[in-house]
């Protein structure tokens, strides 16, 4: 009989998997035909792994009524109007997916929860990164630079790479089990994201939030650009230290504080010295600084110092915000090329002096002896007419911070620049108010004083870049024009030029016609169109169905270093914007690092591409991806050589379902997470035990299973109630891990279930019951709700094997089968409340404490084929009752023969081998008869021999502190105990020695 549900007709198949059994088979666009082969030895296949996805995404499992972006992914939530799920750093178009977070482990749960779930694939555009990629490939290819192609034709270029690479991030999200819907790709290019990006600029500059003036950026010589806060890297240098800078022809020394002398105007000797760490700034010095209680300086106050290059008069300023017990307690002012100092010469009145140009040359204010040369090469002439000139009062090492651009691995420079800038303080005090009153909750908690402490502190944020790719800021300079009664160059701001026309001639009185309208070069920073996602996408600034019915969101997950240039900025512009909050909760997860703790960087070499985790891959392959790359030779041979010793055979293929539960074993919440390849393996293996055990249990199942309803299934024998009571406690504890976000809780629940409660050991203390004539039927039962259970608690973390063991399961009577593991019911713990026994649990954890005992005697005396017989002794009448109900599995698991209890007033039986359970409980081994004492004494003294070595040797060091020394104490008592333990063996076999062989004397 045809079973019909949704996409395809399931129709019984018959094979064989030990014993012939039935298995199911969905035609057409149901379940993979292969499942009609029997399940071989080994892991899970990659073939299988495509098969399952493919199978997903033909049938449109993964449509549904919520959108989930990204990398700015939405989810919708029990009980919410919508919803928000950031499982990962930004995608962007300019390199290959970086692996972290818990993507896509959130979203299949509540799919399988019943809620409805959309999860959009999207990637923001990169700006700098990405074109700073095409100039690179465009140079090595062609020999080309940007200013030799015109604008259009770069940006041609740019598109082709775009189509080229940036598939390559959905092909990695594809492997990694992502379950999107592939036919709703955003982009912060498309035209629809480019609408609501000019839309948002229009309304912030009416709203006055969105101004252009003269100021202070953070600026890249090397990518002639400004550049974000979070593409500035802060590096902390202990002292002198040399590095190479690009388009600098000789390496240039930091850390040193270099000591110059500023002449008293009017007073021959006297001098004020100055300490510095930026002596090519000099010709931009306008005054010097010192603390107005600063005594060494209090004859001087009002006193003019001659430039030590110059000899112009520069005046002597008192600023409490200058630290005297710094340097000399004396700080030269340039205010045209540091915040500081920019901050103190608006107090005080001093104009700044540009000397450094956008290329990073010294410009024509420092005169010719200076125009035109590198910052670092003036440096150095700087260096040399100061010490021509008796100025010079040495140098030394000093600690500093160095600020780098991340994108060009240039000095970033600060210059004063016409830039766009949106106003903060008004909307970073809205966003801190959200946090502090709970309208916004961030988790951990611990992330609120930063949050509190950048918005306290913010500036207004430079959106301008001086780049091709991005979005055409929407602003047009009127030529020949100023505002009214003013006299600085008039700018209009519009969603198109006709429009600008317009406001241009209400402005200027003039006819829009007649005026000359000049489109502002730059484009926006990339985080402008980021911080617009959780809207834009859902189709704002137009009153789309989707953005009435989704929007805010609840939840946001994103890495924690994205906390403020992302996730601030977006609670800004969305409050603003829409007058709502984005979302309610973010939840902020860890940086993933190498196993040694570094940042993945391609120079580093350290870079995983997850289909090599996955499929596996040969150290050739991997320095071929290199060289293919980027990067400079110096880099190249750097990074060559740290990916050959940390992979000198390659990569193992580890599988998709191993990578995503390695990934979220460590959690979401702490510190960073220090990925390593072998711990992948290890849960590898981990998969390769789930297809083993599933073999067992499809075999014990036998031709004509038919499931119970878990609510009939009610188990009278003590290990089955125990196993159903762990599938339960699995259950809940999945649950509760689910809804505190902590991953790392589910999958040590479900390593712990099967690994341990299940394949070590029920399945092997079942073995002996499935062999009983006639066969108990309770066991199959229990073994088919594990079996079902399981694999849908392990679906969201390892979606490709549990599809294909699950789909292998027979299924209930009565209802055709969900068609996916990924639409199947999520086990929720009140369904399953009925098998908890708390108490059965306690009980049976003494009878695995007797097995670790039974197993640790075996090994002590060398049985490694006998099965001796057990007694077990108690001075507790209640505590027999309790090992009663467990004996055979007791014998089973502890490889023993018959096991019987001793009464308690029964004298030790002679020659057996006794260990204690507890204060009141004692353990007797039969060993005569199974032990040779003559073979087996030399054998445990010469082991306890080596271990008193090590004992010795460890006794022998002298006492650390910290986690060394708690190692070494654990250590030493682990070997006390492992001593005593061959002490009293050998003092059995000595006694068995010295006994005539007797009768039994005791029977069980």
């Amino acid at each position: 009989m045809d079973l019909p549900f949704p996409g395809g007709t399931v129709k019984p198949n018959r094979s064989v998997c030990g014993r012939s059994r039935r298995l199911w088979r969905l035609d057409l666009q149901g379940r993979a035909s292969h499942l009609q082969n029997p399940l071989k030895p080994g892991v899970l296949k990659r073939y299988y792994c495509m098969k399952s996805l493919q199978n997903l995404v033909k049938r449109k499992m993964f449509l549904g009524l919520c959108l989930l972006l990204t990398a700015h992914d939405m989810l919708r939530l029990p009980g919410t109007r919508g919803g928000c799920e950031r499982a990962s750093s930004n995608q962007n178009t300019r390199s290959s997916f970086c692996i972290g977070g818990t993507r896509g482990c959130y979203c299949p749960r509540h799919r399988m929860r019943g809620d409805q779930v959309l999860w959009v694939p999207g990637s923001d555009h990169a700006g700098i990164a990405t074109q700073a990629v095409v100039e690179k490939q465009l140079w090595k290819e062609q020999g080309v630079r940007r200013h030799e192609l015109s604008r259009e034709d770069f940006l041609r270029v740019v598109w082709q790479w775009k189509e080229a690479k940036g598939g390559e991030i959905y092909e990695q999200l594809r492997a990694l089990g992502a379950s999107l819907d592939w036919d709703r790709e955003c982009f912060t290019m498309d035209a629809g994201s480019s609408v609501a990006v000019t839309e948002a600029f229009v309304r912030l500059y009416n709203a006055g939030l969105l101004y252009r003036n003269c100021q202070l950026v953070n600026w890249s010589c090397a990518l002639r650009s400004a550049i974000s806060d979070i593409e500035v890297e802060s590096r902390s240098l202990p002292g002198r230290t040399e590095l190479r800078l690009p388009g600098c022809p000789t390496p240039v020394s930091f850390g040193l504080l270099v000591f110059v002398a500023f002449p008293v105007d009017g007073e021959a000797d006297a001098e004020v010295i100055v300490g510095t760490t930026r002596p090519e700034t000099l010709p931009g010095d306008v005054a010097v600084a010192i603390h107005p209680e600063d005594s060494r300086y209090t004859h001087l106050h009002g006193r003019q110092l001659r430039h030590p290059l110059t000899g112009h008069l520069l005046p002597l300023i008192t600023d409490t915000a200058v630290q005297p017990h710094m340097g000399t307690g004396a700080v030269k002012v340039t205010p045209a090329h540091s915040p500081a100092d920019a901050e103190m010469g608006a107090r005080h009145g001093l104009s700044p002096l540009s000397v450094i140009a956008e290329d990073g040359t010294m410009t024509s204010l420092c005169g010719d002896w200076l125009q035109g040369l590198h910052r670092f090469v003036a440096r150095e002439k700087i260096m040399s007419a100061l010490r021509e000139r008796g100025l010079f009062r040495g140098l030394q090492e000093h600690p500093m911070v160095l600020p780098i651009c991340s994108r060009s691995g240039d000095v970033v420079e600060y210059l004063l620049k016409s830039q766009w800038f949106v106003r903060c303080r008004e909307m970073g005090d809205r966003a801190a108010k959200a946090v502090e009153s709970g309208a916004l909750e961030l988790s951990p908690s611990f992330h609120q004083k930063s949050w509190q402490h950048w918005f306290a502190h913010i500036g207004d944020w430079c959106v301008s870049r001086q780049l091709w790719w991005g979005h055409q800021i929407p602003a047009y300079l009127v030529i020949g024009e100023h505002v009214k009664d003013d006299r600085e160059d008039c700018w209009v701001v519009a969603r198109s030029e006709a429009e600008a026309r317009e406001v241009a001639a209400e402005l200027t009185g003039r006819p829009g016609a007649e005026l000359t309208l000049e489109r502002d070069p730059d484009v926006l920073d990339t985080w402008f169109s980021s911080a617009l996602f959780p809207f834009s996408a859902l189709g704002w600034p137009q009153e789309t169905p989707d953005l009435a019915r989704f929007y805010p969101l609840s939840l946001l997950e994103t890495g924690s270093d994205l906390l403020l240039f992302w996730v601030g900025r977006m609670v800004m512009l969305g409050t603003q914007l829409t007058g709502q909050l984005p979302f309610s909760r973010v939840l902020l997860h860890s940086m993933v690092r190498d196993r040694q703790g570094r940042k993945m960087s391609k120079s580093l070499g350290n870079v995983l591409d997850p289909r090599d985790i996955i499929s596996g891959v040969e150290l050739q392959v991997l320095q071929e991806k290199l060289r293919d790359g980027n990067l400079d030779p110096a880099e190249l041979a750097i990074a060559a050589a740290a990916q050959k010793k940390d992979f000198p055979h390659g990569i193992p293929e580890c599988g998709t379902d191993a990578l995503r539960f390695a990934l979220c074993s460590h959690g979401a919440l702490g510190g960073d997470l220090h990925l390593s390849v072998s711990e992948v393996l290890s849960c590898r293996h981990f998969c390769n035990k789930i297809w083993n055990a599933l073999r067992f249990i499809l075999n014990a199942l036998g031709e004509n299973f038919v499931p119970q309803p878990a609510e009939h299934i009610s188990p009278s024998s003590p290990m089955d109630t125990w196993m159903l009571s762990r599938l339960a406690l699995a259950a809940q504890e999945c649950e509760r891990g689910f809804l505190t976000r902590e991953l790392s809780l589910v999958t040590h629940t479900l390593h712990h279930f099967w690994l341990h409660d299940l394949c070590d050991v029920y399945l092997e203390a079942v073995k002996p019951v499935l062999s009983h004539i006639p066969r108990p039927s309770e066991p199959p039962q229990v073994l088919f709700s594990c079996a079902d259970v399981g694999l849908r608690l392990l679906a969201p973390l390892m979606p490709f094997l549990a599809e294909e063991l699950w789909q292998r399961l027979p299924p209930r009577v009565g209802s055709p089968p969900p068609p996916s593991v990924s639409v199947a019911p999520y086990p929720s713990a009140c369904s399953l409340e009925h098998w908890r026994q708390p108490e059965i649990e306690q009980h049976f954890s003494k009878v695995q404490d007797a097995v670790q005992v039974l197993r640790a005697l075996r090994a002590t005396y060398q049985l490694t084929k006998a099965r001796p017989r057990v007694l077990l002794q108690s001075s507790e009448p209640g505590e027999q009752g309790l090992f009663q109900a467990f004996l055979e599995p007791l014998g089973t698991l502890g490889h023993c023969g018959a096991v019987g209890l001793l009464p308690p007033d029964a004298a030790a039986p002679s020659g057996w081998a006794q260990a204690p359970l507890s204060d009141t409980i004692q353990v007797y081994m039969e060993l005569q008869g199974l032990v040779d004492p003559q073979t087996q004494l030399p054998l445990l003294a010469a082991r306890r021999h080596k271990l008193q070595k090590q004992f010795d040797g460890l006794m022998a060091r002298t006492p650390s502190e910290g986690e060394a020394e708690t190692r070494r104490q654990r250590r030493l008592s682990s070997l006390r105990l492992e001593l005593s333990k061959l002490d009293q063996a050998a003092s059995h076999l000595q006694q068995l020695m010295n006994e005539s062989p007797s009768p039994r004397s005791c029977e069980l």
